[in-house]
């Protein structure tokens, strides 16, 4: 819906626009907002923001009073980028769909590409997604399975012997680890991610914090310098009061992380969230800060060059989160104020800049109910949630940063700040198998159907397929659905139509609670709080739950599944006869079936 121009814009014209205004709406729908303006003459002016579209009619501009570069003029979209690859062969340091991801990105840019994989992924789609596979030997048998993708000496090992170039860490496991880059540097071989300094800085988030700090950016009060003891903990506590919460000091994603809000819970989950960290990231350290209550979780994604040069590809809402763990991301942040949003960006680069930082990373916030941000953590490096910034910008950050790791500048891959620009909004959901009402008890199992919904708008980056194993040794995230859409209310109906026509059977996941989130009153306003899901136990009601979908077959859980156990059934009936369970006589039951001939056909 249109909206009041301010003091600074040339206020709508009375006069009809015609179909000038509805073809450039209709381009601005077809190229996915991706084109930050279109320009007519007479000039139609489509502006989206992250409020609302409005379109407004200047007549008096034209093409050519307008600055170079300051507008992008007829349908000339995106960079231009160098045409020869930043590497002949890169690997993918990562599993699943993350390390499908960065062999896309890589192949696109013609480079050949490695993958690495456990035993227990030997099934997983990442092994054959790349142009040369290898397996990931256990130091001890007993050792996890994950354990495998955290031998940063065999994982270089492996790349040197088959002529790889640049190591590509993904998210998790050995992404944040400055061990890791200096054995790549020791071999000859690009990190493709921030510099062993910046891993040193941002990684271990209490000197994270110090950078902040020194960086005039607003913190939470909390400890300057890990903790490893209960009782270090319990002077913090005693100092600063409650609540707190405890937080790994290498790596993220939730793991380690624990609330606590009275002295006698705080020593024992000190010890586990300190021995979660210790298995997530093979370093038990933590953290511990003041806890806000219902705050907003706002990040910055940048990228910078080493030179101390930044820019940020905008803001992103992950406010949606399940144990410090988030659930939905959204891009840009909605119905954020301006200012807010203006000091978010300002103070983001202001630190990275300062950090000469190199490649892609995230500064993350917490926003309180009075509108004041606080600095939590720098992640260096790329995100779960990195899909719905590039669906706004326009900007495949997986490529910008093997660019950047071979030694390109902003510049020449078109990252200029003035360029850069939030198109619509984007949506991610993250699909994972689990079983909302045991607590999100992981499933496993063998997919019996796995089928994607796709259309206008639509991405999806993920590792199922039908027949796949689901084992209990990983994340049970199996694909990120990410949407886009011109308007908040546009995004969230065709996630919603997304989700009901994905079709994964065979294990439990978490799609009806999804589904629940998007069809929450509170949720469809476009503004929720950490505490969301804490403060709203029905989302985890899954029986017999109904939503408001045309579809009688989508609108009630208890029919969704119906047609496929019909047809299970059925098939049961024809291979074993009827079950006695059922009723069936036993005596009439029989074992053996007599054998199909084909029917005889006459010579004649």
């Amino acid at each position: 819906s249109p909206v009041a121009p301010t003091a600074s814009e040339p206020r709508t014209s009375r006069r009809p626009v015609g179909m000038a205004v509805a073809l450039t709406i209709s381009l601005g729908a077809l190229l996915g907002l991706h084109a930050p303006l279109i320009v007519h003459r007479p000039s139609v002016r489509v502006a989206r923001s992250a409020v609302s579209p409005r379109v407004t009619f200047e007549p008096h501009m034209t093409a050519e009073k307008m600055a170079p570069g300051a507008e992008v003029l007829d349908l000339e979209v995106g960079p231009v980028v160098p045409h020869d690859p930043p590497f002949k062969k890169i690997m993918a340091a990562n599993r699943a769909e993350i390390a499908q991801r960065i062999m896309r990105a890589a192949t696109e840019l013609n480079m050949q590409t490695v993958g690495i994989y456990g035993y227990e992924d030997r099934y997983s789609q990442h092994r054959w997604g790349a142009d040369q596979s290898f397996m990931l030997e256990k130091k001890n048998p007993g050792d996890s399975a994950i354990a495998a993708y955290l031998d940063a000496a065999q994982i270089v090992k492996i790349a040197k012997e088959h002529g790889v170039e640049a190591i590509h860490p993904g998210y998790g496991f050995l992404s944040e680890s400055p061990e890791f880059a200096q054995l790549c540097e020791d071999a000859g071989i690009t990190f493709v991610g921030p510099t062993i300094e910046n891993l040193k800085t941002f990684a271990d988030k209490t000197t994270a914090r110090v950078a902040a700090i020194k960086a005039d950016v607003p913190v939470v009060p909390g400890t300057d310098e890990p903790v490893t003891t209960v009782e270090a903990a319990q002077a913090f506590v005693d100092e600063y009061g409650l609540p707190v919460i405890i937080k790994a000091a290498m790596g993220g994603g939730g793991k380690g992380m624990r609330v606590v809000r009275s002295k006698e819970e705080l020593p024992a989950l000190f010890t586990t969230a300190s021995s979660e960290a210790k298995a997530a990231f093979g370093d038990g350290s933590v953290f511990l800060e003041r806890f806000l209550d219902k705050p907003r979780h706002i990040e910055v994604q940048i990228i910078g060059d080493g030179k101390g040069n930044v820019v940020h590809l905008w803001e992103r809402d992950c406010s949606v989160q399940r144990r410090h763990q988030k659930v939905v991301e959204i891009a840009p942040a909605w119905n954020l104020p301006t200012e807010l949003r203006k000091q978010l960006h300002e103070d983001s680069k202001r630190l990275m800049s300062a950090a000469n930082y190199k490649n892609a990373g995230t500064v993350e916030f917490l926003v309180d109910q009075e509108g004041r941000h606080y600095f939590i953590e720098v992640n260096p490096r790329i995100q779960v949630e990195h899909t719905v910034t590039e669906e706004v910008t326009g900007i495949d950050i997986p490529q910008a940063q093997l660019r950047i790791a071979a030694g390109a500048s902003l510049e020449e891959i078109g990252l200029v700040q003035e360029h850069i620009h939030a198109r619509g909004v984007a949506l991610q959901c993250r699909v994972t198998t689990e079983n909302a009402e045991r607590n999100f008890q992981p499933d496993t199992g063998t997919i019996s159907v796995y089928r994607h919904s796709a259309g206008f708008g639509m991405r999806h980056d993920g590792i199922g397929y039908s027949g796949m194993k689901v084992t209990p040794f990983y994340d049970s995230l199996l694909v990120k659905y990410t949407a886009r859409g011109a308007s908040w209310e546009e995004v969230v109906r065709r996630m919603r139509r997304a989700l009901q026509e994905a079709r994964i059977r065979g294990v439990k996941t978490n799609i009806p609670f999804l589904l629940n989130v998007l069809t929450h009153p509170e949720f469809e306003k476009g503004v929720v709080t950490t505490a969301f899901i804490d403060e709203n136990p029905s989302l985890l009601a899954i029986s017999g739950k109904k939503w408001q979908f045309a579809s009688p077959y989508q609108a009630d859980q208890d029919k969704v599944y119906r047609a496929e156990q019909l047809m299970r059934y059925i098939a049961n009936l024809a291979v074993n006869g009827h079950p006695a369970s059922l009723g069936a006589a036993k005596d009439k039951l029989s074992n053996s079936h007599k054998p199909l001939t084909p029917p005889q056909i006459s010579s004649e």
